[in-house]
C-alpha cells in the first residue's frame, strides 16, 4: 500500500486532497496543516489527520508539500531526520527548486516539482510538472495521477520550472485583470456588470476551446475575428498601439525574476 501525506491543506493542497478522493486505489492518505481548523473535514475525503509534519514524514513514502514557499525551509528542518532515501517529495511551492529541498533534507532526495494554478480548485487546473533521474517513471506517473486528479498536466524541463510560473501559475490573475477591464467598460456604458461578466467568461471558455481544438494558430484565430475595417480591428489597433503583448512579456519576466528570488 502506498502512503501519501500532505503537508499543507490550504486552497491548493485542499483542492488536490479533494480531487484524489476515490482515484488512487490502494493508497492511505494523511494530512497535516498548522491551522488545525483545516483538518476538521478530512474524514469526508478519506484522509487521516496527522499531529505534525514530522509524523507525515515518518509514515509516508510520498509527501506533497503545499505550504507557502517562505515557510518551506522551516517545514523541511522539522522533517529532515525522518526523510528516507525512498521518500518522494511532490512540491507545489512556487519557485522552489529540487536543490532547495535536497540541501535541507538529504542530498539525493527524490523530488517532483509542480506548478499548479488556482482553477485546480474547480477541477480545471493546468499544472506543469518536472522530475530528474532520481525519480523513477513509476513514481512520476503516480505523482502525475495525483496532480492530474484536478485538471491537466504537462511535463516541462526542470530548468524551466521558474519560467513556466507566469504561463500557467500567475496567468489566471492576469486574465482576471483583463476581465475587469471589460466589465468596468460595460458598467461605464450602462450594461449590467454581471451580464457582461457572464458573457465575457463564456467568451474566454469558447476562445480557450478554439485555441486547443480548432487546429488554427493564434494569429489565424485573431485574423478570423478581425474583418478589414471592422470593429475588432479598431480595438486591436489600440491594443497594438499600447504594446499589450510587450506588457504581457514584461509581466512574465517580473514573475520569473521573483521566482528566482524566492528560490534562494
Amino acid at each position: 500500500m502506498k502512503k501519501l501525506g500532505f503537508i499543507g491543506v490550504g486552497n491548493m493542497g485542499g483542492a488536490i486532497l479533494k480531487g484524489i478522493e476515490g482515484k488512487l486505489g490502494n493508497t492511505a492518505v494523511f494530512a497535516y496543516d498548522a491551522n488545525k481548523d483545516k483538518l476538521a473535514d478530512l474524514t469526508q475525503v478519506g484522509a487521516t489527520a496527522a499531529v505534525s509534519a514530522k509524523e507525515i514524514a515518518d509514515k509516508c513514502d510520498y509527501i506533497l508539500l503545499a505550504v507557502k514557499p517562505q515557510h518551506l525551509g522551516e517545514v523541511l528542518a522539522e522533517i529532515k531526520d525522518s526523510v528516507k532515501p525512498e521518500t518522494v517529495f511532490i512540491s507545489i511551492c512556487a519557485g522552489i527548486s529540487a536543490e532547495f529541498i535536497r540541501e535541507r533534507t538529504i542530498p539525493n532526495a527524490k523530488v517532483v516539482l509542480v506548478m499548479p494554478n488556482t482553477p485546480m480548485m474547480l477541477g480545471c487546473g493546468a499544472s506543469a510538472m518536472s522530475h530528474d533521474s532520481t525519480v523513477s517513471e513509476e513514481e512520476f506517473a503516480f505523482a502525475r495521477k495525483i496532480i492530474g486528479s484536478c485538471g491537466i498536466t504537462e511535463v516541462v524541463p526542470t530548468d524551466k520550472m521558474k519560467e513556466i510560473i507566469a504561463i500557467n501559475g500567475s496567468s489566471p490573475a492576469f486574465i482576471y485583470l483583463y476581465a475587469k477591464g471589460f466589465v468596468d467598460y460595460a458598467d461605464t456604458v450602462g450594461i449590467d456588470k454581471q451580464a457582461a461578466l457572464r458573457l465575457f467568461a463564456q467568451s474566454l471558455i469558447g476562445s480557450a476551446k478554439m485555441l486547443t481544438e480548432s487546429g488554427m494558430t493564434v494569429d489565424e484565430l485573431i485574423k478570423q475575428v478581425s474583418s478589414p475595417g471592422g470593429t475588432t480591428l479598431a480595438g486591436l489597433d489600440k491594443l497594438y498601439e499600447g504594446d499589450l503583448t510587450g506588457d504581457v512579456k514584461r509581466a512574465c519576466e517580473a514573475c520569473t525574476k521573483r521566482a528566482y528570488e524566492l528560490g534562494q
